[in-house]
């Protein structure tokens, strides 16, 4: 096989985790972009002692590593600094790094530590100081639309677990986009089919037409929603998740929204 063919059923998570780490599909999508031009480039300096997967995201962080380094010791001039420390606030930190890629990506604290250059004590002290961080976090408004009864309520209480405040649980298209409109929420988790065969991408579309708010997509099918073809989500979690998942993801999309800065 390839190292293409072998990469190939890989990207579409690694879609998913860059955006995650970015907060923006067009800089995750630009970074999983320049982890491909370095493979194509150097196919020899490919880990080839480890899985492909874990391969590729090895590459990735490298890349990510190498950008925000950069970025750091960029300019800081007077008119260049505060947009350096803009975009350096959203940085993620490495103990969500270390979450996201336990949580949301699955991988074991042995191969996280692999991918980040740590430890496996460290990525787990680190996943504890990111879900202490999450713990911290400001309470937010949350909307659910999921037509399946014991998934909403299953979302629900992790949502309440976390502190937060959910302002409704929605069934249809219109239903959502109804109750955003009456309790204006701060974050949306969204499940793709709906109970009378409406979309929950058409109900987000309806309410981001009338504000921003973040949004999780939850589908058990996410790599149909990276193909590339159309515009897609940033945050998506795939079912049946994990409780430790949908924690990390609620964290993740609620801290890029409240450090909102120039790109």
């Amino acid at each position: 096989m390839s190292l293409g063919d072998a990469l190939k059923p890989h990207l579409p998570f690694l879609r998913r985790y860059a955006r995650a780490l970015t907060g923006s599909q067009a800089h995750g999508d630009n970074f999983v972009r320049a982890t491909l031009e370095a493979i194509v480039a150097a196919p020899d300096d490919f880990p080839r002692d480890v899985d492909p997967r874990l391969g590729l995201y090895r590459t990735f962080h490298a890349i990510w590593s190498s950008a925000n380094i950069e970025e750091q010791a960029g300019d800081t001039g007077d008119g260049a600094a505060s947009i350096a420390q803009a975009r350096l606030s959203r940085i993620t930190p490495l103990s969500r790094q270390a979450l996201l890629l336990t949580a949301m990506e699955g991988f074991s604290p042995e191969d996280a530590a692999y991918l980040i250059d740590a430890t496996p004590a460290e990525v787990e002290t680190l996943v504890a100081e990111a879900i202490a961080e999450i713990e911290r976090q400001t309470r937010a408004d949350v909307l659910i639309i999921e037509d399946e009864p014991i998934i909403a309520m299953d979302i629900e209480t992790i949502v309440r677990d976390l502190g937060h405040n959910v302002t409704g649980v929605a069934v249809t298209r219109d239903e959502a986009v109804q109750q955003a409109m009456d309790n204006r929420p701060g974050l949306v988790l969204a499940d793709i089919q709906l109970a009378d065969d409406s979309s929950g991408i058409d109900a987000v579309k309806d309410i981001l037409g009338e504000f921003t708010v973040p949004v999780i997509f939850i589908t058990a099918f996410p790599e149909r929603l990276l193909t590339g073809e159309r515009p897609e989500p940033t945050f998506l979690i795939t079912k049946p998740f994990q409780p430790s998942t949908v924690k990390a993801a609620i964290a993740q999309a609620l801290f890029f929204d409240a450090a909102t800065v120039p790109a």
